[in-house]
C-alpha cells in the first residue's frame, strides 16, 4: 500500500465536542482571560509583561500564529493556543515538529487511552524511575461550525495509522496544513472504533473548560493504573 498522503474528502462538523488531557504542571495563562480582542490582548500583555518576566515564556510562540486565527474572548483561550506556541519538538502523528497541532478526541476515555500510550513510550526511556504519579487536568471542548478533511474514509490498516510509524500520517499532516486545512477527523489508534480530531489551527474552538483531574501511575515499567480523582471539601 502506497504510503503517500492520500487525497481525502470533507466533512462538515456543527458544534462538536471534544476531550484531551494536559500536564496539570502547565496552568491557564491569566492574561487571555481579560481580553476580547487583538487590542485588548496587546495592551494587556505590554502591561503585565513589565511586572512579569516569565510572561513571554508562559506564552510560548504566540507569533507562530496569524491574528486572524486567535478566538479571542472565548472560555479557556490559553488551553487552546498551547498547543501552537508551545510546539512539541519530537513531533506527533500528524506533525513533524516544525508546527502544532490540538488533539482532540471524542470521550475522556480516548483521550485516556491515547495519553497513558505516550506517556508510556516516554517514561519507558527514562532510567531510574521506579514510581510516579502523573497528574493531568482533563478538558472539555467545544468547537465548530467547520469543515475539516475525513481520514475515517481509509481503512485502519492505512499507513497513516501504523502504531508507531508517523511518517505516512505527517506527510498528510505536511500536506494539509500547506493547503491551509483547519484540520482532520481520523480514527483512534489507541481506542478501537473512536474517532480523533487534529485541528491545524485554534480557529475553529469556542470553548475549552476543565472538566476533572485524573492521575496516572507508573511503577518503573509500565503505567498501572489511571484514576480520576475526587475532590474532597
Amino acid at each position: 500500500m502506497s504510503s503517500a498522503a492520500p487525497t481525502l474528502p470533507k466533512i462538515q462538523l456543527k458544534q462538536q465536542s471534544g476531550y484531551r488531557l494536559v500536564n496539570s504542571k502547565y496552568p491557564p495563562i491569566a492574561v487571555f482571560d481579560d481580553v476580547a480582542d487583538a487590542a485588548d490582548f496587546e495592551a494587556l500583555f505590554a502591561l503585565q509583561a513589565m511586572t512579569n518576566p516569565r510572561l513571554l515564556t508562559e506564552l510560548g510562540q504566540l507569533q507562530l500564529l496569524r491574528a486572524s486565527e486567535i478566538p479571542y474572548g472565548i472560555t479557556g483561550l490559553s488551553y487552546a493556543l498551547a498547543p501552537f506556541t508551545h510546539i512539541n519538538p519530537m513531533g506527533s502523528r500528524f506533525s513533524d515538529g516544525q508546527y502544532g497541532v490540538l488533539y482532540l478526541a471524542d470521550s475522556m476515555a480516548t483521550a485516556l487511552k491515547e495519553v497513558a500510550y505516550h506517556q508510556q513510550c516516554y517514561w519507558s526511556g527514562v532510567t531510574g524511575l521506579t514510581f510516579e504519579r502523573f497528574v493531568f487536568r482533563g478538558l472539555n471542548c467545544q468547537f465548530g461550525p467547520t469543515s475539516l478533511h475525513d481520514a475515517c474514509s481509509l481503512q485502519i490498516d492505512h499507513p497513516i495509522y501504523h502504531p508507531n510509524d508517523y511518517s505516512a500520517g505527517r506527510a498528510l499532516g505536511k500536506k494539509l496544513r500547506k493547503a491551509n486545512a483547519i484540520g482532520l477527523q481520523y480514527h483512534s489508534v489507541r481506542q478501537k472504533g473512536a474517532i480523533c480530531w487534529a485541528l491545524f489551527t485554534p480557529a475553529p474552538v469556542t470553548k475549552i473548560v476543565q472538566s476533572a483531574h485524573f492521575e496516572m501511575l507508573w511503577d518503573g515499567d509500565k503505567i498501572t493504573a489511571t484514576h480520576k480523582l475526587i475532590r474532597q471539601d
